[in-house]
């Protein structure tokens, strides 16, 4: 197996779903700030725990949520966009927020952009579960990429 590297560049080639089989992951790479050794500095984007939606695809909940359709997005960065499913998602129509932000599937490339992660939760109830469940956590980390032309701890005594 190789590590492969797909450049995105527009939103919709940006819509992108977790690949366990390939360990998909993903970086934001800057178009102008280069490291030491002269490669692009980033920040990678690893995912924790996660699941696929279970929602039906025309259930109400997902029709004004589309935004679990996809793990990832970028969009290119607009003032007015703060909310993956719109501004009123629970008072608006279908297919606001990220879908619709995408439809023209601007170019990605080289400009500023804002990236949505969606992950999510699922829990299947134990025993020890019972009468108060216990933390149950999920997330992802963001690294830096390339930022050091070594490892910067080799210093510390």
């Amino acid at each position: 197996m190789l590590m492969e590297e797909t450049v995105l560049k527009t939103e919709k080639a940006a819509q992108r779903d977790m690949s366990l089989a390939s360990a998909r992951k993903w970086k934001v790479v800057s178009a102008t700030a280069k490291n030491a050794l002269g490669e692009p500095t980033a920040y990678a984007l690893i995912p924790g725990e996660n699941s696929v939606p279970y929602l039906l695809d025309d259930s109400p909940v997902r029709r004004k949520g589309r935004f679990i359709d996809h793990h990832l997005w970028a969009t290119r960065h607009a003032e007015d966009e703060l909310y993956a499913a719109g501004p009123y998602p629970n008072q608006s129509g279908e297919g606001n927020g990220l879908p619709a932000w995408t439809n023209d599937d601007e170019s990605i490339d080289g400009k500023d952009l804002v990236v949505w992660y969606t992950f999510g939760v699922t829990h299947i109830p134990r025993p020890e579960d019972w009468p108060v469940m216990p933390t149950h956590t999920t997330g992802f980390k963001l690294m830096p990429n390339g930022f050091f032309s070594r490892n910067p701890a080799l210093d510390i005594r």
